[in-house]
């Protein structure tokens, strides 16, 4: 007995002008049915059939704008400008931490930190907004107790500090601040 090793070679499928027509058609027609019952309810808010709303797609173009956000954002703005806060950032034996404020382009932060005893290595510094780079700007890098000062962010994002407890014990920090910025949080 022998045995073949021919194989078996796809056939090309070939369509006669009607049925490629037909098939042009059906896709046609699909395509403005799609539309007509999902595409307009779930983007637009159009729904000349009403399927739109008995599947729940008109739901999606209702979306508001909430406006109260905007307001709420600018009301912090307005807030942190005038008040100055105290936060207290422990910074863990042998670890790092990272406080960052949310600032926009030329807003200006004034600020105070002091230990509670012990020299911490920091870096100041500022991520732009929307980078994945991981670039980042140093401002400050030294190994101190306290400092204080004034800071205008050269660009929007997240600015703040990096401290660096390199002792055996945590590092209370008690950052006290005061100026222009959207939000602050560990990072």
């Amino acid at each position: 007995m022998q045995q073949s090793n021919q194989q078996e070679i796809p056939q090309a499928i070939t369509l006669s002008t009607t049925a490629l027509i037909k098939y042009t058609m059906f896709s046609l027609v699909f395509a403005v049915i799609t539309l007509f019952t999902i595409i307009l309810p779930a983007e637009y808010n159009i729904d000349p059939t009403g399927i739109g709303h008995k599947l729940g797609l008109t739901v999606f173009s209702n979306v508001k704008p909430n406006v109260k956000t905007e307001t709420s954002a600018q009301e912090v703005l307005e807030k942190s400008k005038d008040t100055t806060e105290t936060i207290d950032v422990i910074v863990p034996a042998g670890r790092g931490v990272e406080y960052k404020f949310i600032m926009a382009q030329y807003q200006k932060l004034e600020y105070e930190w002091i230990t509670n005893g012990s020299a911490l290595y920091f870096d100041l510094h500022g991520e732009p907004e929307g980078d994945t780079t991981g670039y980042f700007e140093s401002y400050a890098i030294a190994t101190l107790g306290e400092m204080k000062g004034s800071f205008t962010a050269p660009f929007s994002g997240n600015h703040g500090w990096y401290w660096k407890n390199t002792s055996d014990s945590p590092v209370t920090v008690q950052l006290i601040v005061k100026g222009e910025y959207a939000k602050h949080d560990l990072k």
